[in-house]
């Protein structure tokens, strides 16, 4: 009786305090910026956070990927409706006819996935460079820019794999929002 009421203290101890204290300090000390939101601030004041997608609606703006949590950083999470749901389909559907219509240039077979379906998490903040891409013609109309001179920004934000090698080339949409504001500041 005594090694079994022992047992379960030092279980409690270790399962209740100890490893997930030891986990938290492990994640604080490998997490990028402490596991903290990393925010993105213009002219001394926040307009985002560098690691949570956020809604960009406005023609003159890089669409970011949708959200099935409605960005909502307090909880994130997808839709849980499969490739053969009709709501589902008829969704995506949806957003691929906006876009369309919203980037006359672009051609259905050239809109990314990313464009029109949501993460996993709901809250990515990221576009690949060809979802940022597709998008300049109506940047530069919208904005009254050369061409070129958004897809150079573009390009210029393309942030590389980590460590060269692990995941994909990627694009922070607030950053490169955030980017193209200064570029037109600078006119």
């Amino acid at each position: 009786m005594k090694q079994s009421l022992i047992l379960t203290v030092w279980c409690i101890g270790f399962f209740v305090l100890l490893y997930p204290l030891s986990i938290w300090a492990i994640a604080r000390m490998a997490a990028p910026n402490g596991g903290a939101g990393k925010q993105v601030t213009v002219n001394g004041r926040v307009v985002g956070y560098e690691n949570v997608g956020q809604s960009f609606t406005e023609d003159r703006y890089f669409y970011s990927r949708p959200s099935a949590v409605a960005y909502n950083g307090g909880g994130s999470g997808g839709s849980n409706k499969g490739p053969s749901n009709p709501e589902y389909l008829a969704e995506v559907q949806e957003r691929i006819d906006t876009f369309l219509e919203q980037n006359p240039t672009v051609k259905r077979k050239e809109v990314p996935a990313e464009l029109v379906t949501a993460s996993g998490s709901g809250l990515d903040p990221h576009l690949s460079p060809q979802g940022a891409l597709v998008q300049i013609e109506r940047i530069a109309r919208v904005r009254h820019l050369p061409v070129e001179q958004v897809r150079a920004l573009v390009q210029e934000q393309v942030e590389a794999p980590l460590l060269g090698i692990l995941g994909p080339e990627k694009v922070n949409v607030l950053k490169l929002n955030v980017a193209l504001d200064q570029l037109n500041a600078q006119r």
